[in-house]
C-alpha cells in the first residue's frame, strides 16, 4: 500500500471515528442533565445544590458532558479503527497480541471510571470537611464537573498501567528483572503521579490512587514474570 493509500485510509477512519462521536455526543447530551444530577449526588447531604456565575454555563457544561460521553460510547469504535489501521503492518503473532490488549484496555478503563466514582463522595466528604469557620460552601457547576471529571478520568487512566507494562514487556523493552530490581522508583512513580492526577491536593484520593495503582503493578509484575521472565 502506497503512502497515498495509507492517508486516505486514515482520513476515513478518523472520519467513521468523528462521526460515531458526534452520534455519542447526541446521546450525551440528552443524558447530561441526569448525568450531572448522578454527579451531585456524590455530594454531602445539604451541599448538592450548585451554583453558575455565568450566562450559558449550564449549557456549556452540558456539552463538556456530552463529550465525553460521546467519547466513552464510541471507545470500541475507536479501538475497532485503530486495530484494522494498523494491523496491515502487524505479524500474525502482533495481531493475536494487540487484539486482548484493546479490550483488555476498555474494560479497566471502565472499571478504572467506576473506582473512581465510588471514591468521589469520600473525597468530597473529606475536602468539605475542612471548609474554615464562617465560610458557606458554594460550588460552581462547571468547576465540580470538571473536578468529579478529573478524579473519575484518574483513576481510569491509573488503570491503563498493565496494559502499558504488558505491551512493553511483550515487545521486549522491558521484564520481570527489569521492574522487580527497580520497585522502589515506580513506587515513587506512583505516588507522583496520584498526586499530580487528582485535583484539589485530595490526599484521600491520592493514597487510594496510589494503593490501587501499586496494586495493579504487582499484579501485572507475576504476570509478566510467568510470560517473560
Amino acid at each position: 500500500m502506497s503512502l497515498i493509500e495509507h492517508l486516505d485510509e486514515l482520513r476515513s477512519r478518523i472520519i467513521v471515528i468523528t462521526i460515531t462521536v458526534v452520534l455519542g455526543g447526541i446521546i450525551g447530551f440528552v443524558l447530561s442533565e441526569s448525568i450531572i444530577t448522578l454527579l451531585r449526588s456524590a455530594l454531602p447531604e445539604g451541599k448538592q445544590t450548585l451554583i453558575q456565575i455565568s450566562v450559558g454555563e449550564s449549557l456549556s457544561v452540558r456539552l463538556r458532558v456530552a463529550l465525553y460521553v460521546g467519547i466513552a460510547l464510541a471507545l470500541p469504535v475507536i479501538l475497532y479503527q485503530v486495530w484494522r489501521f494498523v494491523t496491515p503492518g502487524l505479524t500474525r503473532t502482533e495481531r493475536r497480541l494487540i487484539w486482548p490488549l484493546l479490550i483488555g484496555s476498555a474494560v479497566l478503563f471502565v472499571l478504572g471510571i467506576g473506582l473512581g466514582y465510588f471514591v468521589l463522595p469520600f473525597a468530597l466528604d473529606f475536602l468539605l470537611s475542612l471548609t474554615l469557620p464562617g465560610v458557606e460552601d458554594q460550588l460552581r457547576l462547571s468547576e465540580y464537573v470538571s473536578f468529579s471529571s478529573t478524579v473519575m478520568l484518574a483513576f481510569g487512566l491509573a488503570f491503563q498501567f498493565p496494559v502499558l507494562l504488558l505491551l512493553l514487556a511483550r515487545v521486549g523493552i522491558l521484564n520481570y528483572r527489569f521492574l522487580s530490581a527497580r520497585r522502589r522508583w515506580a513506587v515513587l512513580a506512583i505516588v507522583l503521579f496520584a498526586i499530580i492526577a487528582t485535583p484539589g491536593g485530595d490526599p484521600l484520593s491520592s493514597a487510594v490512587l496510589s494503593l490501587v495503582m501499586y496494586v495493579l503493578f504487582e499484579g501485572t509484575l507475576q504476570l509478566i514474570r510467568k510470560l517473560r521472565p
